[in-house]
């Protein structure tokens, strides 16, 4: 079953630097069908679904470990073998001497018709993924992103809305 956030609902968490969860609010925990003392300590990879590229992870992690933020839409597994769909936005933590420290992401409820177009590429860039591994999945991410002339960034904001 696909379960639906709620217009005003905003998933947050914290990771350490390994990704592990260090924090989740209830929305994350109501929304992912977990309990917080399931979650603290586990890699934020507990909800990672089959169903995203790993291309989309590989972009996250190389944005952020570069002190960036960045928008993606991801769907989400739950400890119920539901789903549900968000657009995150993941940063950095930093310390006071510019180190990361951890990663902080807020998820709010995705635009449907951007899910749309999200979820026929991100089955396309799985199909190259299986064949040619994480870099095929890209270069289909890249091909559209050519195509519509527009980086990463502006194609999220642009159907998003």
């Amino acid at each position: 079953m696909i379960l639906e956030m709620k217009d005003s609902d905003f998933i947050v968490s914290k990771t350490d630097t390994k990704g592990r969860l260090t924090y989740v609010n209830k929305i994350f925990m109501d929304m992912a069908e977990y309990e917080e003392e399931e979650l603290l300590g586990k890699p934020h990879s507990i909800v990672r679904h089959p169903d995203m590229p790993k291309a989309v992870f590989k972009l996250l992690w190389d944005t952020i470990q570069q002190k960036k933020e960045l928008f993606a839409f991801v769907v989400n597994k739950t400890k119920k073998n539901n789903s549900y769909w968000v657009l995150a936005n993941v940063s950095a933590s930093l310390d006071t001497s510019g180190n990361i420290i951890g990663f902080y992401s807020v998820r709010r409820k995705p635009n449907p018709q951007a899910l749309d177009l999200i979820i026929p590429l991100y089955q396309k860039m799985i199909q190259a993924e299986k064949s040619g591994g994480v870099n095929a999945g890209e270069k289909i991410l890249q091909d559209v992103l050519h195509e519509k002339g527009m980086t990463y960034d502006e194609f999220i904001i642009s159907i998003q809305g």
